[in-house]
């Protein structure tokens, strides 16, 4: 890749994200606005679920977030690195076996539900997390 657009790529790249993958239940944060003209106001908006994919790379990255709202599957695909998502916070690891787990789609109810990871599986990944930092 171009070393001018490799730069680009770089500085729009957010560092303030937490480590997450598929299975992990994520309760994401959007901004949105209200309003028209002069009276715009702007507010935060959750949307916690699972997360069901990931894809891409670099400031192009998205993940796509699955809930049941009211029995009716709801999937919303945000862009990784968008201003518009004011944070992402991990609530809880899933421990799943593939990377994409779009068979949730058929399933209802207590099938559609993931194994959380073991105590010893977060800390595991806790620790590794503040090794790498130091």
């Amino acid at each position: 890749m171009n070393p001018v657009i490799r730069k680009l790529h770089e500085a729009q790249l957010r560092k303030d994200l937490p480590e997450f993958r598929a299975g992990d239940t994520v309760r994401v944060n959007v901004r949105l606005q209200e309003g028209e003209g002069e009276k715009v106001k702007e507010r935060l908006q959750a949307f916690e679920g699972v997360v069901i994919s990931k894809k891409g790379r670099a400031s192009s990255a998205t993940f796509t977030v699955r809930r049941v709202s009211f029995g009716v599957g709801i999937e919303r695909i945000f862009p990784l690195h968008s201003p518009t998502i004011s944070s992402i916070e991990v609530v809880g690891k899933g421990k799943v076996r593939r990377a994409r787990l779009y068979y949730l789609r058929d399933l209802k109810g207590k099938a559609a539900r993931i194994k959380r990871a073991g105590r010893e599986e977060v800390a595991a990944v806790a620790t590794a997390g503040t090794e790498a930092k130091a």
